[in-house]
């Protein structure tokens, strides 16, 4: 794997993602992980940065008028440069702790699909954080390589990396893509989707961390079974009064919603199986289909998928980890 870096050995790996950022040192492994969100003070370009991490992520439909949440990432790709710097510059401090590096080399993971302008603003942001050379490598090639797939090897395997803001396809074979699709929607959208269901049905205002606690204990009472609680409490606004107040939703209203949301990944891997060569697509039936990343613990997901392609669908260990734990192995190649 060593042939996919360059000749200046890197020294940090960064999965630099929508809802989380992990950094990686070599030697080291694991030496930051957290929420990818800045708490800025100001306007227009005239900003300092109050905190980030899971400071800033402690501060989400908190903060005065004054205050705002900046967010790196919005569907995978970069959306605000200027809060991906501060949020660098915070992680590799907070990573280093006194120890002095000299303009590191460092991988970032980017989406497979991300444009031309997409890995040049990443590369920007990287250098003005006080990065040395940067290697861009495509996350579902690392998640691959984090589940523990040997993707140098003459024999198709296809992986679907559900992240936060991006859901990637992709098809590997003698250590290179050989089909690959993606929709800009992940664990964020359903989020947001989740919210929009309790606001229509119910006229009941949540925030964004309650939302994504909503998704957290729907994940939680599914997997717990038959004998898991019928409805879902949530703490929120009621438009009716104006009022705060918590009220209960029923898991098969929530079910209806995960189902949509699975349909539009089911429908990316029917279309890349469909543009795949005989050859590979055997090796894929007999091999199944590896899903990483954290929307891969989302109910529903693997059965759907399952049933969507008549293939065997398995989740790989601790998914959310997986491109970190490819970046990390890069590492030490």
């Amino acid at each position: 794997m060593s042939s996919f870096l360059p000749r200046r050995r890197p020294e940090i790996a960064i999965d630099f993602g929508t809802a989380n950022m992990r950094v990686l040192r070599r030697g080291d492994g694991l030496v930051f992980d957290e929420p990818s969100l800045c708490c800025v003070r100001g306007r227009h370009g005239m900003t300092s940065l109050l905190a980030a991490g899971s400071e800033a992520y402690a501060m989400v439909d908190r903060t005065p008028a004054n205050l705002r949440i900046a967010r790196p990432l919005c569907r995978g790709v970069l959306q605000d440069i200027d809060a991906a710097k501060r949020m660098l510059r915070y992680a590799l401090a907070k990573s280093t702790g006194r120890r002095r590096w000299r303009a590191p080399a460092a991988i970032i993971g980017i989406p497979a699909d991300a444009t031309q302008a997409e890995r040049s603003a990443m590369l920007t942001a990287g250098r003005d954080a006080g990065l040395g050379p940067v290697t861009l490598l495509t996350e579902p090639f690392a998640a691959a390589i984090g589940a523990g797939i040997v993707v140098d090897r003459p024999s198709g395997a296809m992986v679907v990396e559900c992240g936060a803001g991006t859901t990637e396809v992709a098809i590997f074979s003698l250590g290179g893509p050989c089909g690959s699709g993606s929709v800009r929607i992940g664990g964020d959208t359903l989020n947001r989707a989740l919210a929009d269901r309790v606001h229509l049905r119910h006229k009941f205002l949540i925030g964004e961390r309650s939302a994504e606690q909503l998704k957290l204990d729907y994940v939680s009472q599914r997997e717990a079974g038959p004998a898991a609680p019928s409805d879902l409490p949530v703490s929120g606004r009621c438009l009716r009064t104006g009022m705060p107040k918590t009220i209960s939703v029923a898991m098969h209203d929530l079910d209806l919603i995960v189902e949509k949301h699975v349909a539009q990944v089911v429908k990316v891997v029917r279309d890349v199986l469909a543009r795949t060569a005989p050859d590979l697509s055997q090796d894929i039936h007999d091999a199944g289909i590896m899903l990483t990343g954290g929307g891969a613990l989302v109910p529903l997901m693997r059965d759907i998928i399952a049933q969507g392609t008549g293939l065997k669908v398995v989740v790989a260990d601790k998914p959310a980890h997986c491109v970190a734990r490819g970046l990390e192995s890069l590492l030490d190649a």
